[in-house]
């Protein structure tokens, strides 16, 4: 562990609790203060691990006045782990707000290595992997069409994050503006359950339209030929 790192952003398991570096669990049991998304989702991997350190919450809704206060600590002496509920943090998730001002107040902070749901959604879609753009969720109602005429010029393979509930839709719109395009859907990652589903856009909506959708999900589209 680098001696002078002030704030480090730990990964976390998208699923099976054993995939987590040896590196991430030394640095978790080192540090003051582990910052926690959800601190009881978090607590249960900690425990598992066997890792007993105070759990702070840090999440979208408190992130803005949060940050400085921590910032201030750390320069006081405490060294901090940033942890989401699963994967990395600042990946649709919160964590870029306290990055940005850690880095303006000339702190150290090391991102260490680990996982992360769409890495292993893109390798397994079959799609090109070479070239790719990362969208994260779509906006859910302004700016959603001028993203999906954007996204339909897109020659790149493009990754997008879903919700159960949302899954539908998406896809429907997805195959309205850039057309009936091979595709994958993963969800479950890691997990039990753990499922991808390859074809075109149409074939994809045709599955998941006739069983429950469950779960968390990456969806990979072909760019444009």
């Amino acid at each position: 562990m680098a001696e002078k790192t002030n704030l480090f952003l730990v990964p976390t398991p998208i699923g099976n609790l054993e995939d987590i570096t040896i590196r991430s669990l030394n640095v978790l049991k080192a540090v003051d203060v582990i910052l926690a998304e959800d601190t009881r989702t978090s607590g249960k991997l900690l425990k598992h691990h066997d890792i007993h350190k105070p759990l702070q919450s840090y999440h979208i809704f408190n992130e803005h006045k949060a940050a400085e206060k921590l910032v201030e600590r750390m320069i006081a002496g405490e060294t901090f782990a940033l942890i989401s509920d699963a994967g990395t943090p600042a990946i649709s998730d919160p964590g870029f707000l306290l990055v940005r001002e850690a880095i303006k107040a000339e702190l150290i902070v090391n991102c260490l290595p680990g996982a992360t749901a769409f890495v292993p959604a893109l390798v397994n879609s079959g799609l090109p992997s070479d070239k790719f753009t990362f969208e994260g969720f779509l906006p859910h109602k302004k700016g959603r069409q001028t993203r999906l005429k954007k996204l339909a010029e897109e020659e790149r393979t493009i990754i997008l994050y879903e919700s159960p509930h949302r899954l539908i839709k998406s896809l429907e719109q997805l195959k309205e503006f850039l057309g009936d395009r091979q595709a994958s859907v993963s969800r479950e990652l890691t997990k039990m359950f753990e499922e991808t589903v390859r074809g075109s856009i149409s074939e994809i909506i045709t599955h998941f339209s006739e069983k429950g959708i469950k779960g968390e999900f990456v969806i990979v589209v072909a760019g444009k030929e």
